[in-house]
């Protein structure tokens, strides 16, 4: 489909939300995001779209009507010429706005609009909840054969307590408490990061065994010197559970089950190179 626009001559354009609209009116309900904004705008650059347009989701947003949607963003500010929506799509004040009321805006402004239909994978229909339900019952194979690559997370490296290194662990924290995300446990995966890509056992969770109340993404890089990652953003990509997080009587057992997780990591990787 970018293919036919670029020979149209038309620009790409994305047009998306944040916070998402059920974030905005179910806070507390909503599920949590396969990928961040940031990461949804990394991902759409590799795909060379050549504009982003990310709207504000505000009260003065969710008020306005499905008609000055199309009128004031789709045809004032994006001057839309070939839109393209998802199966079902609804938008506006009440969810007035659908597919009919677009297309009869279309033949009054000059744009004409296209439904995707739900995409499918060996007639199985591939959706987030569907993704997430992967992800949460460690299933990363067939989460990494709907998203068409291991399932990613981003963020900023950041200083911890430093426990890892007292145990012979060092490891580079990503805290997630801002941020819920589908997945929780002992991971093997890989760290990619300006300086480098390293496989890793990785953890995701609350730390248990220390107190810990906050979720955080720990990775333990193998066959590394301790690479400085402080304050760099890096790609961290999940390619198999290797458990579930636990909590440990003491220290001690905490670093024996480390050490297990790191055999394992290692295993996991020398049979998928």
């Amino acid at each position: 489909m970018l293919q036919s626009l670029r020979q149209s001559d038309l620009a790409t354009a994305v047009l998306t939300f944040e916070p998402l609209p059920r974030e905005f009116f179910q806070a507390s309900r909503a599920a949590p995001r396969l990928s961040s904004l940031r990461e949804k705008i990394d991902a759409l650059r590799h795909y060379d779209v050549d504009q982003i347009y990310c709207l504000p989701f505000d009260q003065a947003l969710a008020r306005l009507s499905a008609e000055d949607f199309i009128t004031r963003i789709l045809v004032k500010r994006l001057q839309c010429r070939f839109l393209v929506v998802g199966h079902d799509f609804r938008f506006g004040a009440a969810r007035r706005g659908d597919l009919e009321m677009l297309q009869h805006f279309g033949r009054q402004y000059g744009f004409t609009v296209h439904e995707h239909p739900p995409f499918s994978l060996d007639g199985q229909r591939v959706s987030s909840t569907g993704i997430r339900a992967a992800l949460l019952a460690g299933n990363l194979d067939q989460a990494r054969y709907w998203l068409g690559r291991p399932y990613t997370l981003c963020g900023k490296i950041v200083h911890g307590d430093h426990l890892g290194r007292e145990l012979g662990f060092p490891t580079a924290n990503i805290p997630l408490n801002r941020r819920p995300v589908p997945v929780k446990g002992i991971f093997a995966g890989r760290l990619h990061s300006p300086q480098g890509s390293w496989i890793a056992a990785i953890s995701i969770g609350l730390r248990p065994t220390v107190g810990g109340k906050q979720m955080v993404l720990e990775a333990h890089c193998l066959d590394a010197d301790s690479p400085d990652l402080y304050g760099q953003r890096v790609q961290v990509e999940l390619h198999q559970q290797l458990r579930h997080e636990e909590k440990y009587p003491d220290l001690d057992a905490l670093k024996a089950a480390i050490a297990r997780d790191i055999i394992n990591t290692r295993r996991f990787f020398a049979e998928h190179p």
